[in-house]
Order: C-alpha cells, then structure tokens, then sequence
C-alpha cells in the first residue's frame, strides 16, 4: 500500500506527517529546526528520500537544508552528513548561505534598484527564500524564489547557487514593488511536458514565463486587473497570491490573485476571472485535484485587511467546471469562530487514486480530506502557525 509523507513548514519549526494509503492513522515527527521559521520543505519527484528546506532567522538569516532520508536528518549541502558547521557565535553557517544577486551587464541585468511603496527606488536586498521547486528529473537540480524577487538555481544539491537573472533583467524590475508581506517570488511551476519552459509569480509584480530554460522572461498578465495600481491594466504590478497546473494540461493556469480567481488556457498570454459565485474571491491558495484537470480548490477569506474566514466560518471551496460555479465544502471544518487565516503555500494534494486535499492553518491546524473535499478532519491541532504544506506520495 502507498504511504503519504506531508511536510509542513511553520513559524517555529518543521513537522512531518506520515500515514498509510488509508491516511487515518497519523505519526507526526518535529519540530525539525524549533524555533526557527520554515518558510517551504519540499521533496524531489526524482528521489523521494531528498528534501529541501528553507531555514531562516531575522536574528541569524537564510540557510538551506536539506535531507536524503527522507527527513530523518538533515544537514546544510556543502558540509557533510553528520556534521555540524556552526560558527564562533553559535549559529550555522554553510556554502548554501550564499545568494547573490548578479549584476553584471553580460546577463542583462545591471538592476541596482526597485520601487518601494511610495515610489522612491530602493537596493535589491536578499532577505530569505519563499519557495523551493526541486527538478522534475534530476535529485540535484533544484529552484529558489526569493525576497527581494529573483529566482535562483542549483545544480549540486543545494550546495551552491546562481541567479537566473534574465528575469530581473526583463526590463520591468525597476517597476517590481512589495505586496503586504514582501516582494517575494512565491510560485515555482516546472513544466512537466517541456523541460525550457517555467512559470513563477511575485508579489506584487505578476506572472512571467520563460521558453528558454530561464535565459529570457515574458510578462504573463494579460486580462488582469486591480484596482489600486495607477495603471489597472498594466503590464506588471499585479499581487498574485498563487498559481497552479495540473500536470496532464500545463497550458492552462489557474490563479488566486489579490482579488479575482483566474483562468488562463494559452499558458498565461490571456486570463479571463472565474470566481462566479465565490462569497468573496479574495484569498492566498489555489490547487487542482491530482486525476481531474478541472475541479479546482480555493480558500477564500473576507477581505485584503482582514484575512480570516467569511462569518467565522472555515470553508473551502471546489469547483468542478475549471471556475464559476463553486461549492462549500465544510463537513468537518469549524463553522463558527474561526479566524484563521490560510496562506499561499499552504494546500496540497497527493497521487492517490482517491485524491487527498491538505491545508494548512495560521492557527496550527493542517486537515486532510481523503475523498476530494467532501469531508475533512485535522491530522493535528496545535502546531505553530502553518506557512506551508507539502505532500510525497510514496510507493
């Protein structure tokens, strides 16, 4: 019988979450790295045992971790397995600390500078990594998106990095300013059907793709639209929340953005809004079910300042039509006084033949559902708040 592994990044640590094909009986491990932020784990499709980790302290900074046993232990790529790489202050260091922007006219990148909130231009600066996209096929092949947004590659583990920066160097990144929570690049989506082509998002400066393997970048948000830009129609400057495929029909992209659930079906070069009849359409994730293309997850929450719930009531919502025609799906969720809150990285789905849904909550909760949304039941209670979910399905 396939097993499940769920890995859920938190404010105070990892956890991992195991369970058998009946996902019923849980055992839960962590916390992994306590007390420090988790911002995303994720594991390979190429080596199930290899997981990443972002690791990051505002005292200590960013390091990466990483795992090739399946999480039992960890080490920072570049200092062997087993060791400690700690500094004279206490905390580690390692060669996966080092994420440096490139600058050089060669890439056609020579950015310096962006645009902050109230139109001055600021430095570039490297504050953690958001998300971590490890390769479809190689162990050893993984992405980083980072705040300030650029996206970063590594072809040894984790052990060293390289910036992708024919993405800031589009022309646009001078244009490229914070959302609430940070200018970061939050969305990694690896084409399963054409190794060149990539998709990331940033808050709040949109959605791109490249064709090229990352040499050159396309603005994809056409049909967007928000309101409080100068320009509503424009270019870049759009707060996407999240973006998702499904990897039978990787033309079409589903988002959540700031407000507005989205559709594209040419690969981002247009979108048109599917949030029909969504109570509200704003909210942070947005998954697709893992055998049926079409039937879509999102979580919607009341409004850009109050992120919580509808009524205090916690409900996802699937739509079986690619969008517009939505459904509640509350059987097990609290239904009253709940003002959690869920966010971008936060759902998943695994590769079972009955689909598992899983979210992840600011209150500590992660749920599972195990037939599709139609009911639900936490797996745990009372974890630190919930900044990512993950899932492995395992042979």
């Amino acid at each position: 019988m396939s097993t499940v592994r769920v890995l859920v990044g938190t404010r105070k640590g990892a956890f991992i979450l195991t369970a058998d094909g009946k996902r019923e009986n849980w055992q839960v491990s962590g916390p992994h790295f306590a007390g420090w932020e988790i911002y995303h784990l994720k594991g390979s499709s190429a080596d199930p045992n290899r997981i990443y980790a972002s690791q990051t302290s505002g005292w200590f900074g960013q390091i990466i971790q990483r795992s090739d046993d399946g999480g039992k232990t960890w080490f920072q790529p570049g200092t062997p397995p087993g060791e400690k790489n700690v500094s004279p202050q206490g905390w580690p260091m390692g060669e996966s600390n080092k994420f440096v922007y490139d600058t050089s006219a060669e890439t056609g990148a020579p950015l310096t500078t962006h645009q902050w909130y109230d139109g001055t231009q600021h430095p570039w600066e490297f504050k953690r990594v958001w998300h971590l996209e490890p390769s479809l096929t190689d162990a050893n092949t993984v992405f980083a998106g980072i705040e300030d947004a650029a996206l970063f590659k590594s072809t040894d583990g984790g052990k060293s990095w390289h910036e992708l920066a024919g993405l800031r160097g589009h022309g646009t990144g001078p244009k490229w300013q914070p959302g609430a929570g940070g200018m970061g690049l939050h969305t990694i989506i690896l084409d399963p059907k054409n190794p060149n082509r990539i998709y990331i998002a940033i808050s709040a400066a949109g959605a791109f793709r490249t064709d090229d393997g990352g040499k050159s970048w396309t603005p994809i948000n056409r049909g967007l639209f928000s309101q409080y830009i100068p320009d509503p129609n424009a270019e870049v400057g759009h707060c996407v929340h999240h973006v998702a495929i499904h990897p039978s029909k990787p033309d079409t992209l589903f988002m959540q953005k700031h407000w507005d659930v989205m559709r594209s079906d040419n690969a981002g070069a247009q979108w048109r809004e599917v949030s029909g009849n969504l109570p509200t359409d704003f909210g942070f994730v947005i998954d697709v079910h893992a055998h049926q293309p079409e039937t879509i997850y999102v979580v919607p929450i009341k409004s850009d300042s109050e992120h919580y719930p509808l009524d205090g009531k916690l409900r996802v919502y699937r739509s079986k039509s690619g969008g517009n025609e939505w459904e509640p799906l509350t059987k097990g969720l609290p239904q009253e006084n709940c003002f959690v809150n869920v966010l971008r990285d936060a759902m998943c789905v695994d590769r079972l033949d009955d689909c598992g849904i899983y979210f992840g909550t600011t209150g500590g909760q992660v749920y599972v559902s195990s037939n599709g949304g139609d009911s639900w039941r936490p797996i745990v209670h009372d974890l630190p708040a919930v900044l990512s979910v993950e899932v492995q399905t395992l042979p």
